[in-house]
C-alpha cells in the first residue's frame, strides 16, 4: 500500500472523528467509522513497511490528533464560526396605546378558538373562550394578558 492511501485513511479517519466531537455528536457512527480508517491506515504501514514505520505513523497520527483537538476545540476558532449578530425582534408584542379593552373590530379568519382579527387597522392573533367565530363577524377584545388577546363575538 502507498504512503499517499495510508496518509489519505488517517487524514479522513481524523477528519471523521472531529466531526463525530464537534459538529455532529450523539450517534457515534461517524467517530467508530473514523476510528476504524484511522487504525486501517495505521495497521496498513506496519503491514506493508513493518515495525519501525508504524511506530513512527501510530505516534506521529497520536500527536497530529491531539494538536487537531485541541486547535478545534480552542474558543478562538469556534468565534470565527459563530453567529454574532443578535435577534431582537418580537413576536405579538401588544402596544397598549393601540389597543384597549372594548375595541371593536373583525375577524378575518375563522376563530376556532384562535386566529387573525383587524383591530384599529391592525392585524392581531386573537383566542376566544372556546367559541368558533366565523369569519367577517365583528368581535370585540375582553382580555388581554401579556400577549393573549380574548375576543368574543359582538352582540
Amino acid at each position: 500500500m502507498s504512503w499517499t492511501l495510508i496518509a489519505v485513511l488517517i487524514f479522513v479517519g481524523l477528519l471523521f472523528i472531529i466531526l463525530e466531537i464537534l459538529v455532529i455528536p450523539g450517534q457515534g457512527v461517524l467517530g467508530i467509522i473514523g476510528l476504524v480508517v484511522m487504525g486501517v491506515g495505521i495497521w496498513q504501514t506496519y503491514y506493508s513497511y513493518g515495525a519501525f514505520y508504524g511506530h513512527i505513523v501510530l505516534a506521529s497520527s497520536l500527536v497530529v490528533s491531539i494538536l487537531s483537538l485541541i486547535y478545534s476545540l480552542r474558543s478562538r476558532t469556534w468565534k470565527r464560526m459563530t453567529l454574532k449578530s443578535e435577534v431582537d425582534g418580537r413576536v405579538n408584542v401588544i402596544d397598549d396605546q393601540k389597543l384597549k379593552l372594548g375595541d371593536v373590530g373583525k375577524s378575518v379568519s375563522r376563530l376556532a378558538p384562535a386566529g387573525k382579527a383587524l383591530i384599529n387597522n391592525e392585524f392581531y392573533e386573537v383566542h376566544t373562550y372556546g367559541d368558533f367565530i366565523d369569519p367577517q363577524k365583528e368581535i370585540e377584545v375582553i382580555s388581554i394578558d401579556h400577549n393573549k388577546i380574548i375576543v368574543k363575538q359582538k352582540d
